[in-house]
């Protein structure tokens, strides 16, 4: 809190790259929502990866550790005025940022209501902010599960407010090694989002004991850290920025490996939808899927872009850890 509340005052005071989004190029259509977000929320984003997924018109979305609130602003005209967005964040500082500048955004985006709310609460505990079961379609992270010290907690939360079908979409920081007790009671290592990082390995394993799907890859990028303390205290260590995805099937979505056909339907993704590191949908093109993709692609909200058969000759079998 102390961090990020006082000690940072915009992005430029950082000591790593790990909370700087990788220069990827974005959709037009979020470039151009990002253009319209307030001046001092831009300033004082700390986020490592860009957690915008796709097929989100009228979704409710829950943003974990929202900050100044600029992921959620960016949501905001995505979803459109009938959708929804809840922020939630411990740093007081921060979430009084976001919601000075709720009336301008709404004005800038000719919203009648708000469609975005603020709360000051622990990804832990989203109980206590009084958020109730299945009640979102999606939940987005941005660099901030890794100072949650209970992991298990955060995507247990995560998984109990999802809608049956819902996902689970977030960037976050991964070490290639279980980090020694120096590094993880370091100040500034952990408020860099280092110190906190998850063993890579360790997502799997937590996510299959949630309940979720195996995490999908969508991007990774290493990261750099240019301080020749930090260096010497990190060792041999690495670290990558990546964005996973899961999501929440029903038992009743699983069957066999099957083969889907994209109807081009989503806005922004007409011709193809990149869905993670193994799967790219181009429309009207058929691609065998293994039996966790069709569940996926069967249970969740992109279920009305694609056709699926069951079967397919030569099911894949992807194997996502590129980490």
């Amino acid at each position: 809190q102390d961090y990020y509340g006082k000690e940072l005052q915009k992005s430029e005071d950082l000591k790593t790259n790990a909370c700087v989004t990788s220069a990827r190029p974005l959709p037009k259509a979020v470039r151009d929502a990002l253009k319209r977000v307030h001046e001092e929320v831009v300033a004082r984003y700390y986020g490592c990866g860009l957690v915008i997924p796709e097929c989100l018109a009228s979704c409710r979305i829950l943003d974990l550790g929202s900050g100044s609130g600029r992921d959620c602003y960016l949501l905001s005209q995505l979803v459109g005025e009938q959708g929804h967005v809840t922020g939630i964040d411990m740093t007081e500082g921060q979430v009084e940022v976001a919601k000075k500048h709720i009336a301008y955004h709404m004005d800038k985006f000719g919203y009648q209501k708000p469609n975005v709310e603020f709360l000051q609460g622990y990804m832990e505990k989203l109980g206590d902010a009084g958020l109730a079961d299945e009640s979102y379609d999606i939940v987005i992270s941005n660099c901030v599960i890794n100072l949650a010290p209970d992991k298990r907690a955060v995507l247990r939360e995560a998984y109990r407010v999802l809608k049956p079908g819902g996902e689970m979409y977030f960037s976050d920081v991964y070490a290639s090694q279980h980090l020694s007790e120096t590094i993880r009671k370091h100040r500034v290592l952990w408020g860099e989002c280092l110190a906190g990082a998850l063993y890579w390995k360790d997502l799997y394993s937590i996510a299959e004991e949630v309940g979720f799907s195996p995490p999908c890859l969508v991007t990774a990028s290493p990261i750099t850290i240019g301080d020749k303390e930090l260096e010497g205290i990190i060792g041999d260590c690495r670290f990558v920025s990546a964005t996973f995805r899961l999501f929440k099937v029903p038992g009743s979505s699983r069957a066999g490996p099957g083969q889907v056909i994209y109807n081009g339907g989503i806005v922004g993704h007409e011709r193809e939808l990149v869905f993670d590191a193994n799967f790219t949908f181009k429309e009207g093109e058929v691609v065998d899927v293994d039996a966790e993709m069709a569940a996926i692609l069967r249970s969740s909200r992109f279920a009305d872009e694609f056709l699926i058969r069951a079967g397919g000759a030569h099911a894949a079998t992807p194997q996502g850890r590129c980490c």
